[in-house]
C-alpha cells in the first residue's frame, strides 16, 4: 500500500543514494539503486510525469536487492505488478541485466512473489464492487472496515499496477473544481507526500482521505 512518501531530490549527495529502508535484511546494491533512481527520473521526464508515478523508491530498492532481469521477475517486485511492468519496465530490466552481467552478480534464487491478488478475498471484492460503482462507504461497511482502511487497500491495489476508477464516488463527495486543484498539484509535485499536499493545498479545505483518494485517481490514470 502507499504508506511511504518518496521524493527524488536532485540535490542529494552521494551518501544520500544509500538505500535507507533495507533494515536488518538484505542490503540493496547502492550503486545499482542510484542508477535505477537516475533512470526513473529520465523515464519520468520522457513521459512528462513525476518520478514516483513510474516507480516509488521502495520498488527501486527491492530491484536493487532482487536483480529482476525478466518481465515476470519484475512483476514480483513490490509496487510493480503487471500493469507497471508492461508500461515502464523494459529499460529497467535492460539496465539491471547489463549490470548483473558486467559485475558478475549472483542473484537471489528465490524471489518472493507478491501479487495483488494474494489477499484475494478482500481485494477481489473491492475491485469487483468498484467496477459495479458501489459506494466506497458501502464497500467498507460490508467488510466491517473504515473508509480509511478501505483506502489503504485501494492504494495497495493501484500501487501494484491495477487501474481503479473511483471517479463515480469522487464526483459525489468532492466538487469538480477541488478535484482539479488536487489533481493538478500531483501532476507537478516532486513527491507523493500527503502531508506536503495538505500543506500546499490548505489543510483546512481538504481531508486526508480526500487527498488520498485523489492521489489514487492520479496514480491509477497516470501510472497504470
Amino acid at each position: 500500500m502507499i504508506t511511504q512518501d518518496h521524493d527524488y531530490d536532485d540535490t542529494e549527495s552521494e551518501d544520500d543514494d544509500e538505500p535507507s529502508g533495507s533494515g536488518g535484511g538484505s542490503a540493496a546494491d547502492a550503486e545499482l539503486f542510484a542508477m535505477l533512481k537516475d533512470l526513473c527520473k529520465k523515464v519520468a521526464k520522457q513521459k512528462n510525469v513525476p518520478p514516483f508515478v513510474v516507480f516509488q523508491e521502495t520498488s527501486l530498492e527491492e530491484m536493487a536487492i532482487q536483480y529482476p532481469i525478466t518481465m515476470d521477475e519484475l512483476k514480483n517486485i513490490s509496487g510493480v505488478g503487471p500493469g507497471k511492468a508492461q508500461k515502464f519496465g523494459k529499460p529497467f530490466i535492460e539496465l539491471i541485466s547489463k549490470y548483473v552481467e558486467e559485475n558478475e552478480i549472483d542473484r537471489p534464487m528465490d524471489l518472493v512473489v507478491k501479487s495483488v491478488v494474494n489477499k484475494s478475498g478482500l481485494k477481489v471484492y473491492i475491485i469487483q464492487n468498484i467496477d459495479r460503482k458501489l459506494s466506497l462507504d458501502d464497500i467498507a461497511d460490508a467488510k466491517g472496515i473504515t473508509l480509511t482502511e478501505l483506502i489503504n487497500e485501494i492504494e495497495s491495489i493501484v500501487s501494484s499496477g491495477t487501474k481503479i476508477d473511483i471517479n463515480y464516488y469522487l464526483n459525489e463527495v468532492i466538487d469538480e473544481e477541488r478535484q482539479d486543484e488536487v489533481y493538478d498539484y500531483f501532476r507537478t509535485a516532486e513527491t507523493d507526500s500527503i502531508e506536503d499536499a495538505m500543506r500546499e493545498l490548505r489543510e483546512d479545505e481538504y481531508s486526508e482521505d480526500e487527498i488520498r483518494m485523489m492521489r489514487i485517481k492520479f496514480m491509477s490514470e497516470m501510472a497504470n
